[in-house]
């Protein structure tokens, strides 16, 4: 399975392609549909192209990908820095309605991030699936101690330069993906910028999920800017 990560924090300065109004990002979506992703990840925004957690920018989004890619899965974000505060979080979060009535199919839920459970059990009450977010070794054992794992889609192993302890992408996830020895996933294996490639190349040999798209690269794999998100997903599963 492979996930396309759609736009993530970026901005239309780092991209052109960059999808930001739910329109660009519906059309975003079916493109990477058709290049073979599986499910889509994004992060909705308001009127002037910030990051929102907002019930009716999150609707938006969510029906415009529908629209434009009928049966296919809709991740979002959760993570830190969209608004201000735990508490903020996981009061927005709370009024999504779920996929029914028209919201998300599942979010990210970042576990070393304050409020991690109180925004997970909101998803949960709600219908919304969760994926459980572990960056380092230590998140990943704090999520199996919580007993969260019995309840999540999937876990998400996210591999940041600077962010996650390792060497290289290939090794801090293979640190992670031991912390978490005894747990079935399934796992989403990848990593951002300079370790996005080299995360993918190695997820895809021992047979993880997978993702790619502007959130976590604007490169191909040989270091040439790469279109949009379409043409990362293609080179992916191009081998």
């Amino acid at each position: 399975m492979l996930k396309a990560c759609l736009n993530g924090s970026r901005s239309r300065d780092e991209h052109a392609a960059v999808p930001v109004t739910p329109e660009e990002v519906g059309a975003a979506a079916a493109a990477a549909r058709a290049a073979g992703a599986w499910m889509v990840h994004v992060h909705p925004r308001d009127e002037t192209g910030r990051e929102s957690l907002a019930v009716q920018h999150v609707l938006d989004t969510v029906a415009a990908i529908r629209a434009a890619a009928p049966g296919l899965r809709v991740s979002v974000s959760t993570r830190d820095g969209i608004v201000d505060g735990a508490a903020t979080k996981a009061r927005l979060v709370a009024e999504w309605p779920g996929p029914d009535d028209g919201g998300p199919d599942c979010a990210s839920v970042n576990w070393h991030e304050d409020g991690a459970v109180i925004v997970a059990e909101a998803l949960r009450h709600n219908g919304i699936g969760v994926e459980a977010g572990v960056w380092t070794p230590d998140a990943a054992r704090d999520v199996a101690a919580s007993g969260w794992l019995a309840h999540v889609e999937r876990v998400l192993v996210e591999l940041l330069p600077g962010a996650s302890p390792g060497a290289d992408g290939p090794s801090a996830a293979a640190a992670v993906l031991d912390a978490l020895e005894g747990v079935r996933g399934p796992f989403v294996v990848h990593g951002e910028d300079a370790w996005a490639w080299p995360v993918l190349r190695w997820a895809a040999e021992r047979g993880h999920d997978l993702r790619i798209g502007l959130e976590d690269t604007l490169l191909t794999p040989d270091g040439r800017p790469a279109a949009d998100n379409a043409e990362l997903v293609t080179a992916a599963l191009r081998g």
